[in-house]
C-alpha cells in the first residue's frame, strides 16, 4: 500500500495503520531544494514500490509508504516526524541537515531509527553515543578528505603553497566541512578560504568576484538547489577552469549544470554511489512500477543522478530490514528491531548484484563503533555533450588519521552536552 503525499493534519486524521512495514518519506517536492528533492524520492520510493508489487514486500510484509511535503523546512519536517511516527514507522531519511540535527534527539527519545545518507551530524558515526542515528556509507567529512584526497593525487602528492575556496551553503549543512578542511589544510599546508552563500543562493556576484580576485587553485563547493547551477554559471562567467571546480555530492546532479550548457563541461562533483542507467533494476522498475502507472512521479527522473540515490538508499534500507527479520525470526519487525539491522548491516559484491545494481556502492559493514560505513566516494566529470556524468576515479578512502579524533572530540561533546553516557546499544 503507498500513498500520496499528504499534509501533515491528512496523516494525523488518518486511520490507524495496517500491520506492515512502514517507510515514511520525508520529501520536498516545492520549494527552492524541489529540483533535488523530486528525483530522489522518486527513487527512494519506486524500489519500495517494486518489492511490493514484484516480491510482495519484504520477507512477505508489505511495505507501506508515508510521503509528508517538508519544503525542506526543518519546522515543517519536524512536524512530518511527529505526524508519521505513530503509525509504527521503521526508520526517517530527512534528507535535510537542519532536519536531522532537530530529530536527533527526538529519534534517540522514541527508539526510532535515522538513515542519513551522506549528510546530517557527521559524528553519528559513534554509535555508541548516537545509538539510533545512521549514516553510512559516508559523511560530509568524509567528503572533505576525498575531495582533498583527489587533489592530492592530481599534484604529485602535495599541495603545499595551494590555495583553495570552499564555496559553501550559509546553513549547519554547508558549514559541516569547514573544521575537516581547516584541519587538513594544516596538515597539507593549503590555504582555506571561506565564502559563505545565503539561502537560498541565487545571489553569487560578490562571491565570485572574490574568486576571480583571489584566484584560488581549486574551488570546492558544499551547495543544494540552485545555488549549485547559480554557482557553475557564475564560475563560467569568470572564466574559471572547471577541471579546478569539484562539489561535493549534493552539488553534483544534471540539474546543477545543464543551464550553463557548454560552459559547464568538465565540471567535477563527488559521487556516494556509481551512475549507472544500464543497471538490471531500472528493467524492473519501469515494467512493475512506471509502466504499470505506480511510479512516485512521471517516471522522467529514472536513473539520473538523485534518483540512483533515492533508490540507493532504498536498497540499503530493505537489506537493513531483511537483516533484522534475520536477526529476530519475525518478519513484521519493530523500530528497535530495525535498529538492529540497521547496525548488522554488510553490504558485498554479492548483495549489491542481487539488488540488480552490482557495484553501485562501496563494500562496507555497519557495527556500533562505525554507523558511518567504509566512507569512500568517487569524482565523477560532466559531459556536457553526451548529457551526463562520467565517473573519473574508482572509489577513494578518506584520511581517516583526521576524520576519527574529529568525530571522538564532537561526539564526546554532544554527549556531555546531552547527558548522555556513551555505550552500546544492547539488541531489542
Amino acid at each position: 500500500m503507498k500513498l500520496g503525499t499528504l499534509t501533515v493534519a491528512a496523516i494525523m486524521a488518518a486511520a490507524p495503520a495496517m500491520a506492515d512495514l512502514v517507510i515514511p518519506d520525508l520529501s520536498y517536492r516545492t520549494g527552492p531544494y524541489a529540483a533535488g528533492g523530486i528525483p530522489f524520492s522518486d527513487g527512494y520510493q519506486d524500489y519500495f514500490t517494486l518489492l511490493n508489487e514484484r516480491d510482495g514486500g519484504i520477507g512477505g510484509e508489505p511495505i507501506r509508504l508515508i510521503e509528508c511535503e517538508t519544503g525542506y523546512n526543518t519546522e515543517k519536517g519536524v512536524e512530518c516526524y511527529e505526524a508519521t511516527k505513530g503509525e509504527g514507522s521503521l526508520v526517517y531519511q530527512p534528507l535535510s541537515t537542519g532536519i536531522t540535527y532537530q530529530l536527533i534527539p527526538k529519534a534517540e527519545a522514541d527508539g526510532i531509527p535515522l538513515h542519513t545518507l551522506g549528510y546530517g551530524r557527521t559524528s553519528a558515526v559513534n554509535g555508541a553515543v548516537f545509538n539510533n542515528v545512521f549514516n553510512y556509507p559516508a559523511n560530509y567529512w568524509d567528503a572533505a578528505s576525498v575531495a582533498v584526497n583527489y587533489l592530492l593525487e592530481q599534484n604529485d602528492g602535495s599541495l603545499d603553497g595551494k590555495k583553495i575556496a570552499l564555496v559553501y551553503h550559509n546553513s549547519a549543512y554547508g558549514k559541516e566541512p569547514i573544521r575537516t578542511l581547516q584541519v587538513l589544510g594544516e596538515k597539507h599546508g593549503f590555504e582555506l578560504t571561506e565564502i559563505a552563500v545565503d539561502h537560498p543562493g541565487q545571489e553569487q556576484k560578490s562571491q565570485w568576484l572574490q574568486i576571480r580576485r583571489d584566484r584560488p587553485d581549486y574551488v570546492i563547493m558544499w551547495g543544494w538547489g540552485v545555488m549549485n547551477q547559480v554557482a557553475v554559471q557564475e564560475a563560467a562567467n569568470i572564466r574559471y577552469p572547471m577541471d579546478q571546480f569539484i562539489g561535493n555530492w549534493w552539488a553534483g546532479a544534471e540539474h546543477d549544470v545543464i543551464p550553463a550548457g557548454a560552459a559547464a563541461d568538465g565540471y567535477l562533483s563527488l559521487n556516494m554511489n556509481t551512475i549507472n542507467p544500464d543497471y538490471p533494476i531500472f528493467g524492473e522498475i519501469r515494467e512493475h512500477v512506471v509502466d504499470a502507472g505506480l511510479a512516485a512521479g512521471d517516471g522522467s527522473n529514472l536513473g539520473s543522478v538523485l534518483y540512483h540515490r533515492g533508490m540507493y538508499a532504498a536498497m540499503l534500507t530493505a537489506e537493513a530490514i531483511r537483516k533484522a527479520q534475520e536477526i529476530h525470526g519475525v518478519t513484521d519487525i519493530t523500530p528497535a528491531m530495525m535498529r538492529d539491522g540497521m547496525e548488522a548491516l554488510e553490504v558485498t559484491e554479492a548483495t549489491m548484484e542481487s539488488w540488480g545494481a552490482p557495484q553501485i556502492g562501496p563494500v562496507f559493514s555497519v557495527s556500533c563503533e562505525n554507523h558511518g560505513g567504509s566512507g569512500e566516494g568517487i569524482v565523477q566529470r560532466w559531459n556536457a555533450s553526451e548529457q551526463r556524468f562520467e565517473p573519473l576515479t574508482g572509489f577513494i578512502s578518506p584520511d581517516a588519521e583526521v576524520i576519527a579524533p574529529l568525530v571522538e572530540e564532537d561526539s564526546m561533546a554532544y554527549a556531555a552536552e546531552a547527558g548522555i553516557t556513551p555505550g552500546c546499544a544492547e539488541p531489542s
